[in-house]
C-alpha cells in the first residue's frame, strides 16, 4: 500500500507519523501522480500546531502538503494534454502532497520543464506563488529600492530575484551567513538586530520605496518608520497589519495558479531564477525535515523525496 504523512490531532512534531493508505483513484479531469519531491512550508506546521484553525480547521486524520512534482501515473476519464508517464509539476488544495501518490487536478499541473531539477520543481508552487504575489503588490520595478525581510528563507529568496527581474534595487535581511548568497546574486545584504533601520538607511541611500515582509515581529512598522507607503508594504505574517495600517497582505492565495507556476518555472529552467535547496529527506524522515524547518534558520527550501 502507498504511504502518506498523516496526523490525528493537533499538537508538535511527535503528531506526525507515516501511515499506509489506500490507493488514491483519478477521477474526471484528474491524474495519479507518483511523487518524486515536494516542498514543506511553514503555514503546513502552524496548521498542525492548531495555530491557524480558526482559518483553516484540520479534519482528522488530516494529511499535509501543497507543493508536488512527479510522474503521472494514472489519468481520469476525459482528461486531455496529459498522458501516463508525463513529468509533471503543481500543486493541490487537499493537503495531500506529503505521500507516494497524489490525485490532482489537471488545471493545478504544468509540464516540468527539463531544466528544472526535481527538488527544485517540488518546491516551487507555495514559495513561488507567494513571492510572485508580493512583488507583484507593492509593484516593483526600475528606479524601486525593496526591502525584503527573511531573504534568505524559502519565501525571502525567490521574492528578491523576483524584485531584481523587475528592475528594482534590493535589500535584504538575512544573517551574516546568508550575505554571500544574496550578494551573489545582486542583492545587498544588511543584518537584523539593533539598529538595522540605520543600516536599511545607509545601504539605501535614505530611500526605500516598498517592503516585503516575510517574517512579523513588527517588520510593518519598521517599513512605515521608513516610510514606505502602506500601499507598497506586503507582509505574509502579519495579517492584523492590514487592518491596522492599511498595508497589503498578498501571498499564495493571489498567485495561486498554474499560469504563475508556469512563469516560475520557466525561469528556472532559463537559469534566470534559482530555487536554493537547503536540505532533502524521506517520507519516513518528515518529523526531522520539520525540526530543521521550525528552527527557522535555513537558506531557501527543505524538501521531502517520497
Amino acid at each position: 500500500m502507498p504511504q502518506a504523512v498523516r496526523f490525528d490531532e493537533y499538537g508538535g512534531i511527535d503528531v506526525l507519523r507515516v501511515a499506509e493508505v489506500n490507493r488514491p483513484d483519478p477521477g474526471p479531469g484528474q491524474v495519479l501522480v507518483r511523487m518524486r519531491a515536494t516542498g514543506i512550508n511553514p503555514g503546513e506546521a502552524k496548521i498542525r500546531q492548531g495555530l491557524l484553525a480558526q482559518r483553516w480547521p484540520a479534519t482528522f486524520p488530516s494529511g499535509q502538503g501543497s507543493d508536488l512534482a512527479g510522474v503521472v501515473e494514472e489519468v481520469g476519464e476525459g482528461v486531455t494534454g496529459f498522458a501516463v508517464g508525463d513529468e509533471v509539476i503543481g500543486f493541490t488544495d487537499n493537503r495531500a502532497s506529503h505521500a507516494e501518490l497524489v490525485v490532482v487536478e489537471t488545471a493545478n499541473l504544468i509540464h516540468k520543464p527539463a531544466g528544472v531539477s526535481w527538488e527544485a520543481a517540488g518546491s516551487l508552487y507555495v514559495a513561488g506563488a507567494t513571492a510572485w504575489a508580493m512583488v507583484h503588490a507593492v509593484s516593483a520595478g526600475p528606479g524601486d529600492t525593496v526591502v525584503v525581510s527573511g531573504a534568505a528563507g524559502g519565501v525571502g529568496s525567490i521574492a528578491v530575484q523576483l524584485a531584481k527581474l523587475a528592475g528594482a534595487t534590493v535589500i535584504g535581511l538575512a544573517s551574516e551567513a546568508n550575505h554571500p548568497w544574496l550578494a551573489s546574486h545582486g542583492v545587498i545584504p544588511v543584518s537584523y538586530g539593533d539598529s538595522v533601520a540605520d543600516r536599511i538607511k545607509a545601504a539605501s541611500g535614505g530611500r526605500v520605496d516598498a517592503f516585503l515582509d516575510t517574517q512579523g515581529g513588527g517588520y510593518v512598522e519598521l517599513a512605515l518608520e521608513l516610510g514606505v507607503r502602506p500601499e507598497r508594504i506586503d507582509t505574509i505574517a502579519d495579517f492584523a497589519a492590514k487592518q491596522t495600517y492599511g498595508v497589503k497582505i498578498d501571498g499564495n492565495a493571489v498567485g495561486g495558479n498554474a499560469q504563475v507556476l508556469g512563469e516560475l518555472a520557466a525561469l528556472v529552467d532559463q537559469g534566470r531564477l534559482e530555487i536554493p535547496i537547503a536540505n532533502t529527506y524521506s517520507l519516513a524522515q518528515v518529523q526531522d525535515a520539520y525540526r530543521e524547518l521550525e528552527r527557522g534558520h535555513t537558506q531557501g527550501k527543505i524538501v521531502l523525496k517520497p
